[in-house]
C-alpha cells in the first residue's frame, strides 16, 4: 500500500485522516515495525496492523482523535496477552497521528517520493506534539535525535508473454501485490480496455529483444497463443540467468521443448530450472483463475527467497491451453 498517497487522498476527499503505525515491537506480535493503516473519519480504512483486538482498539482511538480534530500524536504502549487476550503475548507501541488540509504541503513530497517506486528513509522526531519528518541525509546529522522510518516499495518486475485467459487472470491476481507487470502480446486486440495500475500492456514486436533488455531480477512467464513463439521466448529466457522462467504447458509439451533446448546447447541444469507446468505442486485445476492464484503464490515464493527451492518439482498435472 502506498501510505502517503492514501493518506493524502483521504484528506482531500474527507477533510481528515489518521495514520496508525507499528512503532516498536517486543516479543511476538501480529505485524512488524512499520506496518501501517490509514483511517478515514467515518472509520473506513486501508492497510492493517495485524487484525484482531489490537487493530479494533487502535481504530477506536484513531476515530476518537479524528473526532477531536487535528491534534498531537499519540503513542499507545499495548501488551497483547493480558490486555487483549491475543496469544502472541508480546508488546507493541502504536503511533497514531491525525492529518487535515494544513498538512498537504508536507504530504505532497512524500507522495511524490512514494510514486517513484523505491524505498526511502525518513528521519522523524516529535516537535510540539506532532511528528516531523525529513528525508534522511546520506551524510547524517549528529544533532538529530528521533527514529527512522522506511517507506515506499520495490516492485519485482514480471514479463508476462501472452494475453489469453490465463494471462488476463494472472494480471488481475497480481494487481494488489508488489509486482510490476510488463504484459506482452503480438495481437492488436489482445488486451482489455482497463488495466491494474501495476501492469503495462505492450504490443510485442521483438520478444527476444524484450528478454535481452529485461532486468536481471525479472520473473518470466510464457503463455502465448503459439507454441513456436513459446519455444523461442523460453529459449531466449533460459539463456539468461533469471530467478524464474515459467512456461504454461503439460509434461508432453515440456519434453518436446527440452529436446529442442538440448539441440540449442542449453545446459541440462538450466533446462531443469524451467518451471513447466507452472504453479504450485498439487493444484491441477485448469480454470484460469485457479492457475493464476497458484502461479501468484509461486511468484511470491520466488520474491521471498530469490529462487524456488532446489527441491521443487513441477506438478504432474498439465496447465496447457
Amino acid at each position: 500500500m502506498r501510505v502517503w498517497r492514501q493518506l493524502a487522498d483521504f484528506v482531500q476527499r474527507h477533510g481528515a485522516a489518521a495514520l496508525i503505525s507499528v512503532h516498536d515491537v517486543k516479543g511476538s506480535a501480529p505485524r512488524e515495525i512499520g506496518a501501517r493503516m490509514v483511517v478515514r473519519p467515518d472509520g473506513a480504512f486501508h492497510g492493517t496492523i495485524g487484525g484482531g483486538q489490537l487493530e479494533f482498539r487502535m481504530l477506536d482511538i484513531a476515530r476518537e482523535m479524528l473526532g477531536a480534530g487535528r491534534g498531537p500524536a499519540r503513542i499507545v504502549d499495548q501488551a497483547l496477552g493480558p490486555d487483549l487476550g491475543q496469544c502472541c503475548g508480546g508488546r507493541v507501541k502504536i503511533l497514531i497521528e491525525t492529518f487535515d488540509s494544513r498538512d498537504m504541503v508536507d504530504l505532497t513530497p512524500l507522495v511524490k517520493a512514494e510514486a517513484e517506486g523505491r524505498l526511502f528513509e525518513l528521519e522523524c522526531r516529535m516537535e510540539d506534539g506532532r511528528v516531523r519528518r525529513d528525508f534522511a541525509s546520506a551524510v547524517g546529522d549528529d544533532r538529530w535525535t528521533g527514529w527512522r522510518e522506511t517507506h515506499g516499495e520495490v516492485r519485482t518486475p514480471v514479463l508476462l508473454f501472452g494475453a489469453g485467459h490465463v494471462g488476463r487472470a494472472l494480471v488481475l491476481s497480481l494487481a494488489p501485490l508488489p509486482f510490476a507487470v510488463r504484459w506482452l502480446d503480438d495481437r492488436d486486440d489482445a488486451f482489455p480496455a482497463h488495466l491494474p495500475p501495476n501492469a503495462k500492456a505492450v504490443r510485442m514486436w521483438d520478444p527476444e529483444a524484450e528478454i535481452a533488455e529485461a532486468k536481471s531480477d525479472s520473473l518470466i512467464l510464457v503463455m502465448t497463443h503459439d507454441h513456436p513463439l513459446d519455444m523461442a521466448i523460453t529459449a531466449a529466457a533460459l539463456k539468461r540467468d533469471f530467478p524464474y522462467v515459467g512456461l504454461i504447458g503439460s509434461a508432453t509439451k515440456r519434453a518436446r521443448f527440452e529436446k529442442r533446448f538440448r539441440e540449442l546447447g542449453i545446459p541440462e541444469a538450466t533446462i531443469r530450472s524451467l518451471v513447466c507446468p507452472i504453479g504450485l505442486p498439487g493444484i491441477g485445476d485448469k480454470d484460469p483463475a485457479i492457475i493464476a492464484a497458484s502461479v501468484t503464490a509461486q511468484l511470491l515464493q520466488v520474491r521471498e527467497h530469490g529462487r524456488l527451492s532446489q527441491n521443487f518439482s513441477p506438478p504432474a498435472a498439465s496447465n496447457d491451453t
